[in-house]
């Protein structure tokens, strides 16, 4: 690598577009704020020269305060990139412009790029590159990175030599004249690149937390040089106290900004459309409705297309199963059976199952997210989170879960309270991830509306809204017992609507979710149908190990409306949730393996003949909604909280709850129907 790109921006500004036209690397682009919380990295090729480029978290200043937003700071400041992409977003240039200038008084080895263009042409907004390039002092290059426009020109500036120069803000008498003398005692050390003048505003705003990283990059600490203890000192003793230099400099930077966009932008456009939308969306009438209506939507195309897709999966996977056992005729019987009706079996049930839904439910989520609407479902969900205790960023991790619980888990990370983020953490996995769904739909269609009809999409959606009210019920809980507190405020970033692409969503989808999801699941099918099948063929005075295990767990299930094999099931399905009804299923037939069932109708036989009524239903519903995590969610939160006590309380809460809850449904059933 002969050169390093940082790509640094406001969230929503096309940075991990931009990142995936430069490199290719299929990452997913976010549309709500702090989505990427990860350095992602890639390379690419031109002029004979390899390149790296880091995306960096979206952050709308360097005042950092939450972790993807210090990961940002850390790496502008500290990262030694060759070059810095600071990438703006034409539509709002005004807001995009602060972090543009925090991040030239860095450094001068940045260029500017004017992203979205092509989406400010369509809102009549007209910007003036050249000016704004000799206003800021470096390159700025006007650019629609999702149609590859000004792509060449960005790859040449990586090559090129940095032109630009470090940008020098006003920030009034009081402030210059504290800073000078702090900024001429840093200059005569070894700043490695940094700016003094920064260095020096940093020192003067007390900014703890940066100064201990700067001490760690230069080496020493700045303030152990006598002329600038002495300088700092004087400074501090004759001019603006902390906050109110800190005051001065925002203001000297607002001020700054706003003479910059009246200079540059010769015609402001209008955002009508966006407002009109705005007020169906997320007016007081309609939001809700609207969100229900959406998600009933979702809920039934999912349902509906998955019947035939499956079961055509189903018997091909039968056919394949029979054609393998033919071929191993030869092995001994005991390692055929474990082979081909433990592990294959259960790996063809999981992707007959689970492909199908994943197939149609990810490309319709996603067409929403790039169409701008997921955001207003964030916002909308803020009042409700903020009267239960939390962030009202919960409600855009919680949409996270959606996908993948241990995904919600890591965007947590976008919440600056300590108290609030924790709570996040611990509710994620109360709503469905996209592992449970499949399930979900069809014990649904099977017992209490009928596969594919309009009423099993409403029940599943029932049961989608039912996790996030007990998502905030738990959360209000938590805020009166384990995790006291206040919520705090956040900013959160409406973006303008965009017309999806479709054809990139559909690949992006496929690829970067229902593959990869399908992928892990598929490896944790196999050797968990090894496993049961061993449990259920290997016997231990007179019973199996896996009817022991059923045998203990059965009281408890009783109490609970399930049983002792549908407990089996979901302790075994610890590693993936996709695998749990195929687990029950093999604990149910007989030699541990799943014999006559081919699509829903068999699976319902099997269920009813072991006792499954519609309270069953509910309480496996019930239960499926609220049992412990997946190990993927619980690795991921013990990296997070770096705590064994509240990875321990991640497991504990939602099955706890569930029990309760479960309980409860038993118990009011049984008094009712007798």
């Amino acid at each position: 690598m002969t050169k390093t790109l940082a790509l640094a921006g406001n969230p929503n500004v096309g940075k991990s577009t931009l990142f995936n036209a430069l490199t290719g690397a299929r990452q997913h682009t976010g549309n709500w704020a702090g989505k990427t919380v990860e350095l992602a990295e890639g390379s690419f090729g031109f002029g004979g020269e390899k390149i790296k480029v880091t995306d960096l978290p979206g952050t709308y200043s360097l005042s950092a305060r939450s972790a993807d937003e210090r990961a940002a700071r850390d790496y502008i400041c500290f990262g030694g990139a060759d070059l810095t992409v600071i990438v703006c977003d034409a539509t709002c240039l005004e807001r995009n412009l602060i972090l543009a200038v925090q991040t030239l008084e860095i450094t001068g080895r940045a260029v500017v790029c004017l992203n979205l263009m092509d989406e400010a042409a369509r809102k009549k907004i007209k910007v003036d590159p050249e000016e704004l390039s000799r206003r800021l002092g470096v390159e700025v290059i006007p650019m629609s990175a999702r149609s590859g426009k000004g792509l060449d020109r960005l790859r040449e500036a990586a090559l090129a030599p940095p032109s630009g120069r470090p940008l020098r803000v006003d920030y009034g008498p009081e402030a210059e004249a504290a800073i000078a003398p702090v900024e001429k005692a840093v200059a005569g050390k070894l700043c490695r690149g940094l700016e003094p003048r920064w260095i020096a505003l940093k020192l003067l705003e007390r900014d703890e937390d940066l100064i201990k990283r700067l001490d760690g990059y230069l080496g020493y600490s700045i303030t152990a040089f006598d002329d600038v203890a002495h300088a700092l000192k004087e400074a501090r003793e004759t001019g603006p106290e902390p906050e109110d230099f800190r005051r001065r400099v925002g203001r000297g930077r607002i001020a700054l900004v706003e003479d910059i966009a009246a200079g540059v932008i010769r015609e402001k456009g209008s955002f009508d459309a966006d407002r009109r939308l705005d007020r169906i969306f997320t007016g007081r009438v309609f939001a809700v409705p609207i969100m229900l209506a959406l998600l009933l939507a979702i809920m039934w195309l999912t349902a509906q297309g998955a019947n035939y897709p499956s079961a055509a999966l189903s018997a091909l996977f039968g056919r394949a199963e029979n054609r393998l056992y033919e071929l191993l005729s030869g092995w001994d019987p005991f390692l055929r059976d474990m082979l081909v009706r433990g592990m294959f079996r259960v790996l063809g049930w999981v992707v007959a199952v689970m492909l199908p839904p994943m197939a149609i439910f990810f490309p319709l989520f996603t067409l929403l997210e790039d169409f701008g609407y997921l955001p207003r479902v964030a916002f909308n969900l803020d009042g409700c989170f903020r009267r239960c205790g939390a962030c009202g960023k919960q409600a855009l991790t919680t949409c996270m879960g959606f996908g993948c619980n241990a995904v919600g888990v890591t965007g947590c990370r976008i919440i600056d309270s300590p108290r609030e983020k924790l709570m996040a953490m611990l509710t994620n996995s109360l709503v469905p991830c996209n592992g449970r769904l499949p399930a979900l739909i069809t014990v649904t269609g099977l017992f209490l509306a009928g596969s594919g009809s309009v009423l099993n999409a409403l029940l599943v959606t029932l049961t989608v809204v039912f996790g996030v009210g007990l998502t905030m019920g738990v959360c209000a809980l938590l805020n009166k017992t384990l995790l006291r507190g206040l919520p705090s405020s956040f900013t959160l970033e409406l973006p303008p609507y965009r017309r999806p692409q479709v054809g990139r969503v559909i690949v992006r989808s496929v690829l970067d979710r229902t593959v990869h999801v399908l992928g892990r699941a598929a490896a944790v099918a196999a050797p968990a149908g090894l496993l049961i099948w061993l449990l259920a063929n290997v016997s231990a005075g007179g019973m199996t190990l896996l009817a022991r295990l059923a045998a203990i767990l059965d009281p408890l299930g009783r109490l609970m409306g399930l049983d002792g094999v549908i407990l089996t099931g979901f302790l075994l399905g610890f590693p993936a949730n996709e695998i749990v009804l195929p687990l029950v299923l093999m604990g149910y037939t007989g030699g541990g393996i799943l014999t006559d069932w081919a699509g829903t109708s068999a699976l319902g036989r099997v269920l009813t003949a072991h006792g499954w009524t519609p309270v069953t239903a509910v309480c496996f519903i019930i239960f499926t909604l609220c049992h412990f995590p997946c190990s993927t969610t619980v690795l991921t939160f013990y990296k997070e909280s770096g705590s064994l006590r509240w990875t321990a309380w991640s497991v504990l809460v939602p099955l706890l709850t569930g029990i309760v809850l479960c309980a409860a449904v038993n118990f009011v059933a049984g008094t009712i129907f007798g």
